[in-house]
């Protein structure tokens, strides 16, 4: 093993999402290396797993979008020297202003890497994520939009290191067992009787409901019967989007054939039992872990072709892209995975160990260069 790194990570918190996710993720694999892994944040429920998985953390409010966020600058040069931190992993903005601020002018160590997950409105205020002495993007389709919007990046910083599954919670060919099954349809007996379809995401209109219910509403006037699961979608806060989607449904007449859950811990059966999972965002977006989650479990994905699950469709499922906004074509295709899906071999990339590997690669790169 090569000598031992002290790594930080900066993130605004620890709650949910998948940035903060990533955080642990890498975070265990530093600790089963034999590393010291520090992660700052405001706290949140993820603290709890990140310290009994070994990493350490420093409670500092990295998330306010204010002037007043800079007084944080000299809190975080003086950790960085006290703890002889080699690397600071910023994730998001906020957090990288003000770990580029504390290294600004520091000679050697520490080494400097950011992490765009997102494709976040241009400008001055995202720049930092370019900053990076290496930058990780989590696809190709993050990296030509910094490359796009930010010209002046060197192209050679930019790394791109896809976010990962582990194979061990979405086990392939995995099939729920009777009583979930039992269970599930006895709280949802609306789904049962047809093929479902699967729609996972958050109650927001990027994430293509709408599509989703005009789609099994176009498989019905072409005589097929299906059921959907608007997996997640049901938030707090989220009432008024939730009754605009019912009212779709039943004025297309689909209403007896849909469910709209809040987020479950479930997915993975959930997504097993499904004919198809969708991803239908209307707008690009950075990455798609729900498709990888689904193939890995041996389960269709039909969805839109572009941004990051464009990208991961073509890679891995390439009968399952479809050009954004294309309902006849949408339908067409759904109708035919539902007679014959191809068969989906066993994953061997976009894996939780290839991202762990890939990072501590670049982590290891910097420290000795």
């Amino acid at each position: 093993m090569s000598r031992k790194l002290t790594v930080a990570q900066l993130i605004p918190a620890l709650d949910a999402g998948g940035a903060e996710r990533s955080t642990l993720e890498i975070a265990r694999a530093l600790v089963a290396d034999g590393h010291r892994s520090i992660v700052l944040s405001r706290g949140g429920r993820m603290v709890e797993r990140l310290l009994a998985e070994g990493s350490e953390h420093v409670e500092l409010d990295l998330a306010r979008k204010s002037p007043a966020s800079l007084a944080r600058v000299p809190a975080l040069r003086a950790l960085f020297e006290r703890e002889r931190v080699d690397l600071v992993h910023a994730r998001s903005r906020v957090p990288a202003w003000l770990g580029w601020l504390a290294l600004r002018g520091w000679r050697g160590r520490p080494r400097f890497v950011t992490t765009a997950h997102g494709l976040n409105t241009p400008g001055f205020y995202s720049s930092v994520m370019t900053r990076g002495e290496r930058v990780i993007c989590v696809s190709n389709t993050v990296r030509d939009y910094l490359l796009r919007h930010y010209p002046h990046t060197d192209p050679a910083k930019l790394v791109v290191i896809p976010r990962g599954i582990d194979p061990a919670e979405f086990p392939y060919g995995h099939q729920p067992d009777a009583p979930w099954r039992e269970w599930f349809f006895a709280e949802f007996p609306q789904l049962a009787g047809a093929p479902l379809l699967t729609l996972p995401g958050r109650g927001t209109r990027l994430k293509g409901h709408p599509d989703a219910i005009e789609l099994v509403a176009d498989l019905k006037a072409r005589g097929i019967d299906t059921r959907l699961l608007l997996l997640g979608a049901r938030q707090v806060g989220r009432e008024a989007y939730i009754a605009e989607l019912e009212r779709l449904a039943l004025e297309r007449g689909v209403a007896d054939r849909l469910a709209i859950s809040a987020p479950r811990d479930d997915a993975r059966d959930v997504y097993a039992c499904s004919a198809l999972v969708l991803q239908l965002s209307n707008k690009p977006e950075s990455f798609g872990r729900t498709v990888v989650e689904a193939i890995a479990l041996c389960r269709p994905v039909l969805g839109y072709d572009h941004g990051g699950v464009g990208e991961l469709l073509a890679d891995l499922y390439p009968a399952g892209r479809v050009a954004p906004g294309d309902r006849e074509r949408l339908a067409e295709r759904a109708a035919e995975l539902l007679r014959y899906a191809p068969a989906i071999p066993p994953l061997t990339r976009y894996r939780l160990v290839d991202m762990q590997n890939a990072t501590l690669a670049l982590y290891r790169e910097l420290a000795d260069g």
